[in-house]
């Protein structure tokens, strides 16, 4: 990292955002848990060095379920990176939620089955997750949608994919009061939290899901196309909360493994 600034902000998102950074350059990274989903490419946003890293790889070459989610993480803080938005796509459970809506998860719930969640494969390590986004991050992403109405808080539910839900298990999902549905948010953000990272993610409501009402039944062209109609929209919002954003943390994010007897050495540990 001798000729690009070390970037401390780092996003990650589909492909459409390549064309977030100006000027930027591929960064091949090694990891512990093989290579992330794709190069990390570094430019700059609003004069401020910032990492990309497109979470199913460049050309979406991973489904949700086989996206190598400890790797990316991984990659990010070794290359300077401490705080991460994550926009994603999701599918409304609530008919207040249509395509087009923002939300600012406060909470999520898991449902996958097959993905590893942990870097702790030994010890006790048992990291607080009870409040899984960084409040500080939300905060600046709700102040940066404010011209778009967003929904500040609410449930996200990740389920295993790559097969969307049936219209029973939506309803179920639904019926708990939970705000939206997708398949990568987990385990991204707990994956996070174990590297003291802040993480924050602002889902875009694709469609409503199969059991919110008797019409609504979800395909992936709708999903791409109305996530492509917004991208412009998202790639605006982030740029300002990037260029709003200070580099001191003062947040329980920095501090979520203090104390604790790792069984590894976090990566950059030495200038965190």
């Amino acid at each position: 990292m001798t000729e690009i600034a070390r970037p401390d902000v780092a996003v990650i998102g589909g492909s459409g955002f390549y064309t977030f950074l100006e000027d930027p350059r591929e960064v091949e990274v090694e990891t512990p848990y093989g290579k992330p989903s794709a190069p990390i490419a570094i430019g700059t946003v609003e004069g401020r060095s910032v990492a990309f890293l497109p979470r199913h790889g460049a050309h979406h070459d991973f489904p949700a379920h086989r996206v190598p989610y400890r790797a990316n993480l991984w990659a990010l803080r070794s290359l300077g990176v401490r705080q991460i938005l994550a926009p994603c796509a999701v599918g409304g459970l609530q008919l207040a939620y249509g395509p087009g809506t923002f939300v600012v998860p406060d909470q999520l719930v898991d449902r996958t089955t097959s993905r590893v969640q942990t870097y702790f494969d030994e010890g006790a390590c048992h990291v607080s997750f009870a409040d899984p986004y960084c409040s500080r991050l939300r905060g600046h992403l709700i102040e940066g949608l404010a011209d778009h109405e967003p929904v500040d808080g609410g449930a996200m539910v990740v389920i295993e994919g790559p097969r969307f839900s049936t219209r029973a298990e939506s309803k179920w999902y639904a019926d708990q009061g939970w705000a939206v549905v997708n398949m990568t948010g987990h385990p991204e953000a707990v994956l996070a939290r174990e590297l003291a990272l802040c993480y924050a993610t602002v889902a875009l409501v694709t469609d409503h899901d199969a059991g919110v009402d008797e019409a609504s039944a979800v395909s992936m062209d709708a999903v791409f196309e109305v996530f492509a109609e917004h991208t412009g929209t998202l790639k605006q919002v982030l740029a300002g909360v990037v260029a709003g954003l200070g580099s001191d943390r003062d947040c329980a994010c920095s501090h979520a493994v203090d104390g604790m007897d790792l069984p590894i050495v976090l990566p950059g540990e030495d200038d965190a």
